[in-house]
């Protein structure tokens, strides 16, 4: 091969290997970019705060019986049945604290909703606290109370017309007794029971307590009034 074919095809090679070089370097430059900006995506991705976005269940507030302020940022909402053992139980421990910590302070709104699905007696235990309801708002949460400290054995038909009449009168209760006895005999408002055991339906509540903090179902111990607490406290948190 002639010197001048020589040295132009050993230019040609130093021409085509500098060639591929250069595309090697942009490959690896491409890669390790792409790799540092996955990197940069995953550290952004975990550093957030990727909670489920959960719905908040909508209740007709203005229809309920109310303990507290019904301009409180945080409202608890309770579904319960006067039958409950576990009712007894959160009254007796979640609502006292709760309202010497957060209700008398304005904080808190608390809220009752009846779910009568224990016995038949529980749906009459619903009806007198509506017509107490009704009477006189004010004393529904003394009649509420009076109930579940006398609760009876869930096994046993203890809430009837006469008791629930009697428990009114031997605490003094200020509302109409005869009425009270024919709202419950009548069942006066049994709609009303009626539509809040449908709202239970809707939110596919099946059991009692079960409570809902600023829409929110609350899933925590329900013996526990400290992660109760918890709750609440991360609730008034996000109202600020």
């Amino acid at each position: 091969m002639p010197p001048k074919k020589v040295k132009s095809t050993i230019h040609q090679r130093k021409a085509e290997s500098e060639r591929l070089k250069q595309q090697q370097r942009k490959r690896r430059l491409l890669w390790f970019s792409t790799v540092g900006v996955l990197l940069v995506l995953i550290i952004i991705v975990l550093s957030l705060d990727l909670k489920p976005v959960v719905k908040a269940a909508e209740f007709d507030y203005a229809s309920l019986p109310v303990l507290g302020s019904e301009d409180a940022p945080v409202k608890v909402v309770e579904f319960g049945d006067f039958k409950c053992p576990s009712c007894k139980i959160a009254n007796e421990t979640i609502k006292p604290q709760l309202n010497s910590e957060y209700i008398e302070q304005g904080d808190v709104a608390f809220y009752f909703i009846n779910l009568p699905f224990l016995a038949a007696d529980s749906t009459t235990a619903a009806l007198a606290v509506q017509s107490v309801y009704h009477q006189n708002a004010e004393v529904y949460w003394d009649y509420f109370d009076a109930i579940f400290t006398h609760q009876g054995e869930e096994s046993e038909e203890w809430a009837t017309a006469d008791f629930l009449v009697e428990l009114a009168k031997d605490i003094n209760l200020p509302v109409d007794y005869d009425l009270l006895r024919q709202d419950i005999e009548n069942k006066t408002y049994q709609s009303e029971v009626a539509e809040q055991y449908n709202k239970a339906t809707e939110l596919n509540v099946q059991s009692t307590p079960t409570f809902y903090i600023n829409g929110i179902k609350y899933h925590g111990q329900l013996g526990n009034y400290t992660v109760f607490k918890q709750a609440v406290e991360e609730a008034l948190e996000q109202s600020k």
